[in-house]
């Protein structure tokens, strides 16, 4: 199996548990080893206070981009720490997109980068994730 082919069956295994990711309407667009792309819209029920997306939610868009793209190698890998920061508000009606990569993997730990955009290509979140992978297999294998 070629790392693409790899990249698939693991984000397809992957999505088949994900209910988070698909109960939120995220559509999984893009994965390669190391990189994951996902897209949601933002729903009024995704609103706060102050009529922006909430934060939560944008942080869990993010997160699942760096799940899927830690999970690429068929060794189950979860998340260890990680961190965002709000560049830019987002609105009902916004379709967001998560672009994760990785930017290291040593050993069991994986340092991962994810940039949330909006349909302009408007910068709204940066995020970085640290992965530990654990024991076991997507594939089951």
């Amino acid at each position: 199996m070629s790392p693409q082919e790899l990249a698939e069956a693991c984000a397809a295994a992957l999505w088949n548990d994900d209910s988070a990711s698909q109960r939120l309407g995220m559509v999984l667009d893009r994965i390669a080893p190391g990189t994951a792309v996902l897209t949601m819209t933002v729903t009024d029920q995704m609103t706060n206070g102050h009529g922006t997306a909430h934060g939560g939610y944008i942080f869990t868009l993010a997160d699942s981009a760096f799940a899927f793209a830690c999970n690429t190698v068929d060794q189950r890998s979860v998340g260890q720490q990680a961190a965002i920061t709000y560049i830019a508000p987002a609105f009902k009606g916004d379709r967001l997109t998560a672009a994760g990569r990785e930017v290291s993997r040593k050993g069991r730990s994986g340092v991962y980068d994810v940039t949330v955009t909006n349909q302009k290509g408007e910068v709204i979140a940066e995020f970085r994730g640290h992965s530990r992978t654990v024991k076991g297999t997507l594939l089951g294998a």
